[in-house]
Order: structure tokens, then sequence, then C-alpha cells
């Protein structure tokens, strides 16, 4: 009796779930599998994030540290995308096409355009006590604020710091690092060597970038500004030129210092791995890459020299951002604030490319307590973000090539800042 009650069932289930709609058969089975005390199978929500990659190796531990992600959230799937290349254009082309990735990476330097324009969605409806954003770098969290929102978590920063050769400073008899740009100076040229015959240099004390974003904290250590508070380049005038002034004197008075063309090189870290100069400043970026390149190299860090007597070093920050038309808001913020959280920071930050933000992985992965990285960590307090305000790109271009000019000699460096201004304001204007 109760075998043929169960095929009678059965049969009848058979017959109503052949005879309803797909909506009523979907209901149906939803049912029977809730009494049976199992669940229906839901598809993953897939989350997509762009970025860049500085090397092979930051990928793959980018990619690990997705894996744990996905292991923790199974009803979530990660597509990651690597840019190779102009990746702001690719960002703000997708944007405006309704294409941009759910969760992408964005440059401090970028990230006041973007946020001005409402494409980014506003975290701080996300964000629960737990989650304690005060374990942030304030100055790095700040970067990612307008009109009192936050719109993104830095994954990570950098400062520059000065890396030095050590066999080179031991054999010039410099014991100790310079403390202020008067003793880099007078150290450079001791650093400094020339063939006796030909008077070649084959060895320079410093190497020197020589673009805005390494050279701002030179700008403000007289009292200068590169922008104005109406948006416009303010970075001719006499207090901004003094800083500035000992670059373009060291190079072309001095002959104590070189830019990588000088010497075949891309980098300043490349200069230094090659001993064609004995410091230069460098972010974290470039220990792994010495260590990795340079295995030979005995290097050591230190704090920026002062400008003035004034602490002064560049600060350079990226963060996870959620695009404001994203499908999946709740789950794209589940990511973020895996990536940003203490333990996906730290999986991330293990390789030493850039510090963490949060003071508390900083404190438990030792970089402060590091030789190699103490430097760069003890400089986030006094560090200039590399940001100023949305025009910055155009700011950057025109500098560039001004600054460039005047190092070269081609003019000097007072006519070279006051027509890089100037055009940078024209450009600025027509934009607005």
């Amino acid at each position: 009796m109760v075998m043929n009650f169960r095929r009678k069932t059965l049969g009848w289930s058979c017959l109503l779930l052949a005879t309803m709609t797909l909506a009523g058969c979907h209901y149906l089975k939803s049912a029977v599998l809730k009494r049976m005390g199992l669940k229906q199978h839901t598809p993953p929500i897939t989350i997509t994030l762009s970025g860049w990659q500085s090397s092979p190796n930051e990928k793959q531990l980018l990619a690990q540290v997705l894996h744990d992600f996905e292991v923790k959230n199974p009803g979530i799937k990660v597509k990651y995308e690597v840019i190779t290349s102009e990746y702001m254009d690719v960002i703000k082309t997708r944007l405006i096409g309704d294409v941009a990735p759910d969760v992408f990476y964005l440059d401090a330097l970028e990230a006041p355009l973007l946020m001005k324009y409402n494409v980014l969605e506003p975290l701080g409806g996300y964000i629960s006590p737990s989650f304690n954003l005060a374990d942030f770098e304030p100055s790095m969290l700040n970067a990612f604020r307008h009109n009192h929102q936050l719109y993104g978590l830095p994954k990570d920063f950098s400062t520059l710091a000065l890396i030095y050769n050590q066999k080179m400073f031991a054999a010039a008899g410099i014991s100790q690092p310079p403390a202020t740009w008067d003793e880099l100076l007078a150290d450079s040229r001791k650093l400094t060597i020339a063939q006796n015959q030909t008077g070649k240099i084959t060895q320079y004390g410093f190497g020197l970038a020589p673009e805005l974003a390494r050279q701002v904290f030179m700008i403000n250590a007289f009292g200068g500004r590169l922008m104005g508070q109406n948006g416009y380049a303010d970075f001719a005038a006499p207090d901004s030129l003094q800083g500035l002034q000992l670059v373009i004197d060291q190079y072309r008075r001095d002959h104590t210092a070189a830019q990588p063309t000088d010497v075949g090189a891309t980098s300043g870290s490349e200069m230094l791995g090659q001993e064609k100069v004995a410091m230069t400043l460098e972010g974290t970026w470039a220990i792994p890459y010495l260590k990795e390149t340079f295995p030979t190299l005995d290097f050591a860090t230190a704090e920026v020299p002062t400008v003035n007597g004034k602490r002064g070093t560049m600060a350079f920050t990226v963060a996870y951002v959620m695009n404001r038309k994203a499908k999946h808001k709740a789950a794209a913020w589940k990511l973020i604030a895996y990536l940003t959280g203490r333990d996906g920071m730290r999986a991330w930050a293990t390789q030493g490319l850039a510090l963490p933000t949060r003071r508390s992985v900083l404190a438990s992965l030792g970089y402060r307590e590091n030789p190699l990285y103490a430097p760069f960590a003890k400089g986030a307090s006094y560090a200039t973000i590399w940001q100023a305000g949305e025009n910055l790109p155009i700011v950057r271009m025109n500098f560039n090539n001004q600054f460039i000019s005047a190092l070269l000699g081609e003019q000097p460096l007072p006519q070279a800042m006051k027509k890089a201004q100037e055009t940078a304001n024209h450009e600025i204007n027509l934009a607005n």
C-alpha cells in the first residue's frame, strides 16, 4: 500500500509539473526542495575588477587574494582584467559607454575628476563600525573624499625615500646618509667620479627624476605652491622656484646629478642598480626590483633630506572604487571590503611592492622596524599627496615639458616655469 501510494503521489506530481507554467514549475521545484531540506542551486554573481600591474608578481599575488575571496564568498565570482596601457583613458571611455567594471583601481591623481562627475558610488552607507575606518592612514583616506563623501578605500601607498649605494659611500669616506639637502649636495660632489684622461663622468652622486610627481615637495619647501585656490597653476612664483632651482643648479652647474636618459637607464632604480649613480629618490617598489634584478647591490635607505629645514617627500596612493552603475553593489562592496580589510590587505602587502594603508597591518608586518622600509613609513605623516584637483593632469604635462627644457639649459628656470604656468592655465580656462 505504501509503495502504491508513493507511485500515485509521484504520478500526480509529474502530471502537475507537466501542465503548470514555467513560473509555477519553478515555484513547485523550490517548494519540493525546501520540504526535502535541500537548497536550490543559484548561479554565482560575477563582479568585474579592473586594474594595472607593475610586475607579473603583482598579478599573481592579487590572483591568489581574489581566489581566497571567492572561497570565502562562494556566491561571488571575480573577473579580473589587467588594462595594460592608457589605463584611465580606457576607464573613462567605458564609464561614458556604461560598460565600466564594477570595481576598479583609481589613482589619487585622477580621483578628483571622477568624484566631481558623480560616476563613483559613495561608500559611506556600506561601511560599518567594525570595518574600523580610523585604522587607515588619514591623509591617504582623505585623498578619496569629496564634499564630505568617501568614494574610495586606499589599497596601498608609497612615499619617496633616499636609496643609496653603501659601498660607494664607504669608498668616498661618507659614514651616513645626508640629513639635509645641503649635505646631499656636498655628498654628491664627493660621490661623482670622472675619468682622468677624458673627464667623462662615470659615476654621478645623485640620480634625479625631472617630473612634477617627484618635485612638488621641493616647490613647497620655501613656501611655494603648485596650485592656487581657484584651481589654476601657481608654481612660477619666486617662492616656488627656490626649491626647483636647487635641482637645476646641481644638474647644470655642479654636474653631480644625472637623469635616467643621460646614462642609458629608464628610472632612478635602474641608474642605482647599474651603479651609474650613488643615490636617488625612489618609492618602495624599488626594493623588490633591486633585490631581484641586482642581487649583489649593497643598498640602504633613509628619509628624504630636509629642504630649508623642512621635512618633505611625496606620497602615491591608489584606491578601490565602485562604479556607481554597478549591477551588484552589495557584492561589489564585499569585494572592496575584503581587499581593504585586514586579511586581504595583509596578504596583498607581504611582498613589499607598496605599504599597507591600514596602520594595524603596517605594524603587524613589521615595516616600521624594517631598516629598508622604515623611512618610507615615517614619511607618510609629512608627505605631499600626489593630488591637486582635477586640473593636475594638464598642469603636469606643461610643467614636465618646460622643466626638462630648463634642465637642459634651453631657457632659464623662471622663464620656463612662467611659460608652463601660462600655457597650463590657458588650457584649464578653455576646458572650463
